[in-house]
């Protein structure tokens, strides 16, 4: 069983940051690739960066230059740092991981963190 548990979400005001972590535990053998996606009010869940095994990012270009994923393999954790927040950067941002377990490549979502930015 493989579980995703993400934190780091909240309210911040415009211009301001926030540090999404989201760190995959269970029977994990390798992870591919991890990333985040996110899910404004009404509208459909988007690609925000994902990184792979190697270390590639690709970023929305809504949120480059703001946004940076970054990864920690020895606690297979994943992070999302947001600088430079606007008011459309909120949604419930999702972490998501493929990854080899006992069941083969599965891909796995978190349960979502909720992050705001208002003033």
């Amino acid at each position: 069983q493989v579980q995703l548990a993400e934190s780091g979400g909240g309210l911040v005001q415009p211009g301001g940051s926030l540090r999404l972590s989201c760190a995959a535990s269970g029977s994990i053998s390798r992870i591919n690739v991890m990333g985040w996606y996110r899910q404004a009010p009404g509208k459909e869940r988007v690609l925000v960066a994902h990184i792979t095994s190697n270390g590639v990012t690709t970023y929305a270009d809504s949120v480059k230059g703001r946004f940076t994923i970054s990864k920690d393999n020895a606690k297979n954790t994943v992070y999302l740092q947001m600088n430079s927040l606007k008011p459309e950067d909120t949604a419930v941002y999702y972490c998501r991981a493929q990854i080899w377990s006992l069941a083969g490549w599965s891909d796995y979502w978190g349960q979502g963190t909720q992050v705001t930015v208002s003033s």
